[in-house]
């Protein structure tokens, strides 16, 4: 979105600040509505990023697996966020294609305004954050906030569903990395079991188990499982 703040502003469509001559020669500056509301969108752009995509799931199960094998230091916190967000473009890869199309074209060549873009670009976010949320957690959130009865999810104001769909995404996340410890939790006791009948109780069983869980996790290549278990858990 950087890279197009150029293209944008040459087409005429976020004149970032208008100059009206003043008397005495002077020249007053107003910086534009458009470009206010531009700027606070790239505000919360992150805060979009984190809440409104597979972001929320995948950093989720990412950090659960890296706590489930044991290691506090490996993978490093860089490397799992960055997969993170690449895992994010691939699995929004459909909706930000249909955001391109519908809203920043149509943006970039002054076809719309603003407003206008940002009312489509709603359209595909909320198809795919409805497609993600269960219908108990969005029928929490409009009990809390005293909304009137939904006749459709397609009606929830962007103010619940966020909120809902975020829910959906951490019980999901957790779901899946319950999943995940289980095994690693299996090798432990199995150890600590071992470590005990042999009279080994001075020596931690988390230091003999994680060599276990690391060779188990490679030998059934666990990062293809884990991976493709988090890609196809989303439905589109």
């Amino acid at each position: 979105m950087f890279f197009l703040l150029p293209e944008v502003a040459l087409a005429g469509g976020l004149p970032a600040l208008t100059a009206t001559p003043q008397a005495g020669g002077a020249t007053e500056y107003s910086l534009s509505i458009q470009t206010l509301i531009f700027m606070t969108v790239l505000v919360f752009l992150p805060a979009m990023l984190l809440m409104m995509t597979a972001f929320t799931r995948i950093i989720i199960v990412l950090s659960l697996l890296k706590q489930a094998l044991g290691s506090t230091q490996m993978p490093p916190s860089q490397i799992i966020v960055g997969l993170s967000l690449f895992l994010t473009f691939f699995v929004m890869a459909p909706v930000f294609q249909q955001l391109n199309t519908q809203a920043l074209q149509p943006l970039t060549k002054n076809q719309i305004n603003l407003t206008e873009a940002m009312s489509r670009a709603e359209g595909p976010l909320r198809t795919f954050m409805l497609s993600q949320t269960r219908p108990d957690d969005l029928a929490l959130f409009v009990k809390l906030s005293g909304h009137k009865q939904l006749q459709a999810p397609a009606d929830t104001p962007m103010t619940l569903l966020v909120p809902a769909f975020v829910t959906s995404e951490l019980k999901t996340g957790f779901q899946i990395g319950f999943l995940i410890f289980i095994p690693f939790v299996i090798i432990d006791l199995v150890v600590a079991a071992v470590l005990m009948s042999m009279g080994m109780m001075m020596l931690s069983p988390v230091t003999i188990s994680f060599p276990f869980k690391l060779m188990l996790f490679v030998l059934i290549n666990g990062w293809d499982l884990v991976i493709g278990s988090l890609v196809q858990s989303f439905v589109h």
